[in-house]
């Protein structure tokens, strides 16, 4: 979904004089929500803008090296001060996520909030909340969208390396460093970035070589004691039980990229990676080629996502909800001879 010319005049308009912005990402923000948050913000600011960048929960601390970070409303931790900020705003953004439930309790504040409203995402049908819609699924990532947004709006002067490292996050976030869902513009885009002194080599480094010790053991007891292989259907799963969020001390982001793991293995193009929590079971699901997993969650665990990246989750045992993924598995990948 295209912004229109009159559209993008309007939002020219918007950012020409300062006013008060507030940018929404979803709970549990991965690289690509956070990435186009901030990248968002330190371009706003370059207008006068007072910006400020809420997230429903906590971010991994993987990504604590970008700009501004830590000056991020948490809202589970700062319900009054992401309250104020929403209340305050004349404009707000929402960003990597296509509907109010991804942000919980945000959502009626933003439901009920007389902002203008612009929503930049790329999953499968965004609700009608917003007065502005720039979505685009087959882009890789919100963080291509919101650097096509910011050239769109003849404003690519704007463009720093700050702002090209927190979109340059997203990219290779999202694309597990350009292995999927990858086309052209993806490509464009990272060039663009890197031509503004982006240093991807480092920023790789920062991402994907920074584990403690913990998440490493955590990884190898995941591999070696909680992975099933399902060769028949090219599946496999790791499943965490509550005990092993315990022994493992298991926090937000320690399990980030385990389930990519598993479509290391030959003949493996369905994964799931299942973890028992306090009161709910969540799933993150991944597939290689035609096979959705998008569908999958949306139809099966009340989630939904991308077609080769979904999550989801339900009110269930661990053990059910293991043994409802297997049954509707053949519903989606035919069963090899």
């Amino acid at each position: 979904m295209e912004l229109t010319t009159t559209e993008l005049s309007e939002i020219k308009q918007l950012i020409s004089f300062p006013k008060g912005f507030t940018i929404i990402t979803h709970r549990n923000p991965d690289g690509d929500a956070i990435g186009s948050s901030l990248a968002l913000k330190l371009f706003l600011e370059k207008f006068g803008h007072t910006v400020k960048v809420i997230l429903p929960s906590d971010y991994p601390g993987t990504f604590h090296f970008l700009d501004s970070i830590d000056l991020c409303i948490v809202y589970d931790t700062e319900k009054a001060q992401a309250k104020q900020a929403i209340d305050q705003a004349e404009v707000i953004v929402c960003l990597d996520f296509n509907s109010l439930d991804r942000i919980d309790k945000i959502g009626p504040l933003v439901q009920d909030s007389r902002a203008k409203k612009l929503l930049i995402d790329h999953h499968l049908d965004p609700e009608p909340f917003a007065d502005y819609v720039f979505s685009d699924i087959h882009a890789s990532s919100t963080c291509e969208l919101v650097h096509r947004f910011i050239l769109d709006l003849g404003e690519g002067d704007k463009l720093d390396p700050k702002i090209g490292e927190a979109l340059f996050t997203g990219l290779i976030t999202d694309t597990g460093s350009f292995k999927y869902a990858t086309r052209p513009e993806t490509y464009e885009t990272a060039a663009s970035l890197k031509r503004i002194g982006v240093d991807d080599y480092t920023l790789q480094d920062k991402i994907f070589n920074t584990v403690s010790e913990k998440q490493m053991r955590l990884l190898g007891h995941c591999l070696y004691n909680r992975m099933e292989v399902i060769p028949e259907y090219g599946a496999g799963i790791i499943a965490l039980t509550k005990e092993d969020y315990v022994e493992y001390d298991i926090q937000r982001g320690d399990t980030e990229g385990i389930v990519n793991y598993l479509l290391m293995l030959k003949g493996i193009s369905v994964a799931a990676f299942i973890r028992e929590q306090p009161t709910i079971v969540k799933l993150s699901l991944r597939s290689k080629g035609d096979i959705s997993v998008q569908e999958i969650c949306r139809n099966h665990f009340n989630g939904g996502g991308h077609k080769n990246a979904s999550g989801g989750a339900a009110y269930a045992k661990l053990e059910d909800i293991v043994n409802r993924f297997k049954k509707v598995l053949p519903k989606y990948v035919k069963k090899r001879p």
